[in-house]
């Protein structure tokens, strides 16, 4: 499936970057942002409460992946606003490309081992989850608008599993 649209002009257009400025973005930056406040809200307030009454272990526990939530939270927020400058008109595609090399945005997964954060507030476990299952509609927007479409027209990556799967029968072949 082509990621660009035919129109009259010299250029496709790309359906791409239709889909970042469309209400489909409009609802993923309102939700995102609507989690950065949530979880501050709850990190400062509840959440602090809870934390006390936690065990030394799960205590630990819930510092690092409030740690990680945040620090996913803050790319993702920094992500949403650089994309929502450029559909504005704020930013150039090209500007927005340089200011993105300041965005580390990557995939963050629970650092905590799932025996432990069960046992952590389900607060936090429920914040963790939207803020992931935003992560990876994020990254994967941001993997299409920053793809370099020459990349992709110089045919088909190499599936890792193939190139295992080559190099197993080449050794044992």
């Amino acid at each position: 499936m082509s990621q660009f649209i035919q129109h009259d002009g010299d250029e496709p257009v790309s359906f791409v970057a239709h889909l970042a400025s469309s209400e489909a973005f409009k609802s993923m930056f309102r939700e995102g942002m609507s989690l950065v406040e949530e979880a501050a809200a709850y990190l400062d307030g509840p959440g602090r409460e809870q934390a006390r009454e936690l065990e030394r272990n799960e205590s630990l526990a819930y510092a690092a992946e409030s740690m990680r939530l945040t620090t996913r939270l803050m790319q993702l927020a920094s992500w949403l606003l650089l994309q929502r400058a450029v559909n504005e008109g704020e930013l150039t595609f090209e500007q927005a490309l340089s200011e993105k090399r300041k965005v580390k945005l990557s995939q963050q997964d629970v650092a905590t081992a799932p025996e432990v954060f069960e046992k952590l507030p389900h607060d936090l476990q429920a914040l963790v989850g939207e803020s992931l299952r935003l992560q990876a509609r994020v990254i994967h927007l941001d993997q299409l608008l920053y793809l370099d479409p020459k990349a992709t027209l110089a045919g088909p990556v190499a599936s890792p599993v193939e190139e295992q799967l080559a190099r197993l029968r080449a050794a044992f072949g």
